[in-house]
């Protein structure tokens, strides 16, 4: 996904136009061409890259003289006028379903994605400000959207945690599908990645330990969240932390609903476990604990445990390539925080910590400055086990030593093979 504009970020799984000078006022302009921009992309009609030059384009046009992003962008020859005239049609009669929202008043748009517009409100029965996301009309018609859109509203209607963003209401009102949530002022951790920058370390383990009791508390209710990564994670202006979008979330008893999924990964490439990636049916709360190792990884260190060209060569690496320790990119991270995050993101789900409970037990102790024994335990464990079932545990050290040997020997084999043909075509040679 492309911000649209600078500044913007991803709150409620959707993009996030930024604040104006007034704080929560910005110009009708502005805020319609972020939300046309982002259809345009989402829709097809354009790539990423003609959206960034159209925006560089306005935004030096617009130092001369007004002008809208669809006529910049028909100019440019990236859309065509009708197609520019079908999108206005859309986010006008999106505009309008959210009116119809019986008990709340629109105060105005603050985010727009692929599946959902999201506006700010207020309830009128509690006089309170909230958060409402709306599906688009051209998904309405599409069964299965619907479906995970309610499920989403469903999922998060059955908890109530202070580090949960609380679903408030979901219904239809003209025709069109609504989500009441919380309204979250503030950002998410992912904003305070922009340019390699990474938390403190004991910033960083006071966030994932808000995040992990929101997890145990989604876990004690059956619900396995399956998308733990920063742009789900807020932050609102009180430092209380709260874990977002529950779009994918799944009850652990919802065999159907596993089976369907068999076979198919489900999760962001960056910090999906590997039985997810593997398409599991029985998936459960040690995948979330996968996810927020990931997105601690990151914290601590500035950067994804592993990139790729693409999703499948990503989602491969987490499958089979070795994790590089996060405290030798980062020499000033203790040894007990790495030990934590590396057996949080173990390949094997049965060597990471068996539920968040067990796991904020040494999020804890790493917040008092003591070491992590359950994560200490757990390595011990892990070697115990593989001799027991007569594999050898081998340092790095070793592994690199005998690769080296083995190298060596593949060259004597294949020297030796060359030179016995060479003898044997001189041989020939002579014999002639």
């Amino acid at each position: 996904m492309y911000p649209l504009e600078p500044g913007s970020r991803l709150l409620y799984g959707v993009w996030m136009r930024p604040l104006g000078d007034q704080g929560e006022r910005m110009t009708s302009e502005t805020s319609y061409d972020s939300v046309f921009g982002k259809m345009a992309v989402d829709q097809g009609l354009c790539t990423d890259n003609e959206l960034r030059h159209s925006l560089q384009e306005l935004q030096e046009r617009t130092k001369i003289t007004p002008v809208m992003l669809r006529e910049l962008m028909i100019e440019l020859g990236y859309i065509t006028a009708s197609q520019a005239e079908r999108l206005k049609k859309s986010i006008k009669e999106d505009k309008a379903a959210a009116h119809k929202i019986p008990g709340y008043k629109i105060l105005g748009k603050i985010g727009a994605g692929a599946m959902a517009f999201v506006y700010k409100a207020k309830q009128l029965s509690l006089n309170r400000t909230v958060a409402i996301k709306v599906l688009p009309r051209r998904f309405t018609e599409n069964p299965e959207y619907v479906q995970r859109f309610y499920k989403e509203g469903q999922a998060a209607g059955k908890l109530n945690h202070p580090n949960i963003v609380q679903a408030i209401d979901v219904g239809e009102a003209g025709g069109y599908h609504y989500f009441v949530m919380e309204y979250v002022e503030g950002k998410t951790i992912a904003d305070d990645f922009v340019g390699g920058n990474c938390f403190g370390e004991q910033e960083a383990i006071d966030i994932v330990i808000q995040v992990a009791h929101a997890l145990a508390h989604a876990h004690h209710h059956g619900l396995v969240h399956r998308d733990v990564k920063p742009k789900n994670i807020m932050i609102n202006k009180q430092g209380v932390v709260k874990l977002a979008d529950m779009g994918l979330a799944r009850e652990t008893t919802d065999i159907e609903a596993a089976q369907s999924e068999a076979g198919k990964a489900y999760g962001t490439p960056y910090y999906i476990a590997p039985e997810q990636i593997r398409g599991k049916i029985d998936i459960d709360g040690r995948a979330d604990i996968y996810g927020l190792g990931a997105t601690f990884y990151h914290m601590v260190t500035g950067r994804v445990p592993y990139t790729g060209d693409d999703s499948a060569e990503i989602m491969r690496k987490h499958l089979r390539e070795k994790l590089v320790p996060p405290d030798h990119i980062n020499t000033a991270l203790s040894a007990g925080t790495s030990e934590v995050i590396e057996i949080m993101m173990s390949k094997r789900r049965e060597d990471r910590y068996n539920d968040v409970e067990e796991l904020l037990a040494d999020l804890e102790s790493l917040r008092e400055g003591k070491p992590p024994l359950r994560a200490h335990q757990r390595i011990d464990v892990s070697m115990l086990e593989q001799l027991e079932e007569g594999d050898v545990v081998q340092t790095e050290e070793q592994q690199y030593g005998e690769e080296l040997i083995t190298r060596y020997r593949v060259a004597v084999l294949i020297l030796g093979t060359v030179s016995a043909i060479a003898v044997l075509i001189i041989a020939l040679m002579l014999a002639l």
